[in-house]
């Protein structure tokens, strides 16, 4: 074939001159084709070739003597067969041609047939379920269609898809895209696939601003959700930070969701808010929405427009809140009882409120007839009094049995236990306002109820669970002084137990009863306070496919996740879990500064300032491991101090050393002489009393 030059080889030519001597015979040749119709050849030699640098055309004679100018490219006109590869007419497969082969057929619909991208169709797939769940606005049937379409690999796809698609709706969708990120986090998405999300979504947002204005401001508040939310890490604005440009606007995202929307005052409540609210004030809505309804009941009557205000509520889980307000309506007002025994008869008559969550509602109301009495002195008579019509119309269970006779038949046994709990939930409330740790446990020693210390365990969790993170973070951090100083590892397990019995309850009060629970549950395996074993424990004792299972099962996940320490001491959005991460760094930044020649009233001081002493453990710790790595019993001078001081109490010194027992194995791969070494330790804080009697101090116990 001729080259762009033009170049033949001599072979070549002479192919060429026959080919244009004999082209006009050819022509005439329905088996001809002009093969050589639009060659532009130049000839090497200078002899006269039969183009001369002009397109060479074939002047055709048809048998009727008409002159028919061949078409460019050689295509030919009418009664010509075409140009050499012209594929463009349509063609079809003959059986019954005698050349015909039935392995052609096979490869023409390999052919044609389109090929199937997997991510191409997720990506449509996604896109229709969000569609759906921005109409409907139910999580479970999104979070259920997500599983079914399989393909978890793309989900940090969806995560983008998600964010990018409510960017660009009303706040509305916003807040309903920010919600389901937290139902399908850790469940069906996992950690790792949002953050991947979020990366994508920052460095594509150039794109996104071209479409929406304030793409950088939104995507800003959705990442600052996210954290807020504990669906992103704290540290991911970091390294976010680290892997974008300063110049782009993945980065000026990061700076906005830092400085405008997480270091405001009180910001974890402005930016659940930010659309409108969110789930964490879905529950205090629903609870003054159904005040309005009763109210304008008690003034109109209209017990079908009541019902069907309860029922565009949406949230039959919550039905017993209906129960316990409509109570407490007729307790303040006697004009509005006949109502409301009248409401509760049509919702129960109905199916509206179901026969256990109107048991609830009762059980609720006699649990606070306490409280109640102050501002209704009459408020047992009168519930005893309602109680007794429910029963006789039908509408409340009949095991259900009124104050009197449960009072009646109490033991002393359970009203020591009932008071324990009053001066319990006092006890935990002026913890919550104070933050005082020492004060709680003396005042736990004061009642002097150490078998009752399970029931501490579970209603301060159930308090913390219905409250702020701060208070989640505090009751954590409680739980690990608790068990350095007066709890026992059994009180822990069988405190979770009573808890886990009761999630199922708990979740009718608290919506996100379940994950929150786990978080507690593994938050307490990362402290120490539970072991890993723990868990299998606390699993046999409940009851099979139960929501306690379950709690356990994502503990477990959460525990395994990556950097699952890290993330669980900060579960809470930072509070005292961020203090517990720096409070490590200061403790071996003050050993190392005390190790290589400080004054020891300085490092006593820098360990009172971290204003931690239920964690003081951790610097007993580090200082034997410090002193054994070193060779540096200089740093046994420094516990001597902190103990004589009273800076670090016995039990905090029993704890560190026992963390350290428990290590040698480990420690022994580094340092060959560790078991040697903490005998001797051990046996110096033995003798001169820093640590408990029973301690076994003795590496091979």
């Amino acid at each position: 074939m001729a080259t762009d030059e033009g170049i033949l080889t001599e072979g070549q030519w002479k192919k060429l001159e026959l080919a244009t001597q004999n082209a006009e015979n050819l022509s005439s040749s329905p088996k001809s084709h002009p093969l050589f119709a639009d060659l532009n050849i130049k000839s090497p030699t200078g002899r006269k070739g039969p183009v001369a640098g002009i397109p060479f055309r074939h002047v055709r004679r048809t048998h009727s003597g008409k002159h028919i100018r061949v078409k460019k490219d050689g295509a030919g006109g009418k009664g010509t067969w075409g140009k050499l590869l012209d594929t463009d007419g349509d063609s079809c497969i003959d059986k019954n041609d005698p050349n015909y082969d039935s392995g052609e057929e096979a490869y023409d619909a390999l052919v044609d047939s389109p090929v199937s991208d997997p991510l191409d169709d997720y990506k449509k797939a996604v896109v229709s379920i969000i569609e759906e769940y921005f109409t409907t606005g139910d999580v479970e049937v999104a979070a259920s269609d997500l599983r079914e379409l399989g393909s978890n690999e793309y989900h940090p796809y969806f995560t983008k898809r998600l964010v990018s698609m409510a960017m660009d709706r009303h706040n509305k969708e916003k807040e309903m895209a920010s919600v389901l990120l937290s139902a399908l986090y850790a469940d069906v998405i996992l950690p790792d696939q949002i953050r991947d999300g979020f990366i994508r979504l920052l460095r594509s947002v150039d794109d996104l601003a071209v479409d929406i204005l304030d793409a950088v401001n939104v995507l800003a508040l959705f990442i600052a959700r996210a954290i807020v939310d504990e669906i992103l890490p704290p540290v991911f604005l970091v390294r976010a930070k680290k892997s974008l440009p300063e110049s782009s606007k993945g980065y000026e995202v990061i700076v906005t969701a830092e400085k405008s929307y997480l270091s405001a005052p009180h910001h974890a409540e402005l930016v659940e808010r930010k659309w409108g609210g969110s789930t964490h004030t879905t529950v205090e809505e629903t609870k003054k929405k159904i005040s309005e309804i009763l109210k304008e009941y008690i003034e109109n009557g209209d017990t079908y427009e009541a019902c069907r205000c309860i029922r565009e509520l949406g949230v039959s889980f919550f039905h017993h809140e209906v129960v316990k307000r409509a109570l407490v309506l007729a307790m303040e007002s006697q004009t509005a009882e006949s109502l409301i025994l009248k409401l509760l008869d049509e919702v129960a008559e109905e199916g509206l409120i179901s026969s256990s969550q109107m048991v609830k509602g009762f059980y609720r109301v006699a649990e606070s007839l306490d409280d109640l009495a102050l501002d209704i002195p009459s408020a047992k008579k009168l519930f005893d009094s309602i109680v007794v019509k429910a029963i006789s119309g039908g509408w409340l269970d009949d095991s259900f049995k009124v104050t009197s006779d449960l009072d009646g038949g109490k033991s002393s046994e359970d009203k020591k236990l009932r008071q324990y709990k009053k001066d319990t939930v006092n006890i935990i409330h002026e913890y919550f306002l104070s933050d005082d740790i020492p004060e709680l446990i003396r005042s736990l020693e004061d009642l002097a109820t150490p078998e009752y210390n399970p029931v501490f365990l579970k209603k301060l969790i159930t308090l913390a669970l219905d409250r702020k993170n701060r208070e989640k973070e505090m009751a954590s951090v409680l739980l690990s002084s608790l068990h350095i100083e007066l709890f026992s590892t059994e009180d822990f397990i069988n405190g979770f137990i009573m808890l886990l019995e009761s999630a199922e309850d708990t979740a009718l009060d608290i919506m996100d009863a379940s994950n929150e629970l786990a978080l507690f549950l593994a938050r307490a395996v990362i402290d120490d306070v539970l072991a890993p074993l723990n868990l299998d424990e606390i699993s046999i004792k409940l009851p099979p496919k139960s929501t306690g299972i379950e709690t356990v099962r994502l503990a477990r996940s959460l525990i395994s996740a990556r950097h699952a320490g890290e993330r669980l001491l900060r579960s809470w959005g930072g509070g005292t879990g961020w203090i517990v991460e720096d409070a490590k760094d200061k403790i071996m930044k003050l050993l190392e500064e005390y190790e290589t020649g400080g004054v020891t009233s300085e490092a006593c001081q820098c360990i009172r300032d971290l204003g931690m002493p239920f964690f003081n453990h951790e610097v007993v710790k580090k200082a034997l491991v410090m002193a054994m790595e070193r060779q540096n019993d200089r740093l046994l001078k420094l516990l001597e101090e902190c103990f004589g001081e009273g800076l670090i109490t016995t039990n905090q010194m029993t704890k560190g050393f026992g963390r350290v027992k428990d290590s040698l194995d480990d420690l022994s791969l580094d340092i060959p002489n560790a078991k040697e070494k903490f005998e001797l330790y051990a046996g110096h804080a033995m003798d001169n009393g820093w640590i408990l009697p029973g301690f076994g101090f003795s590496a091979t116990q």
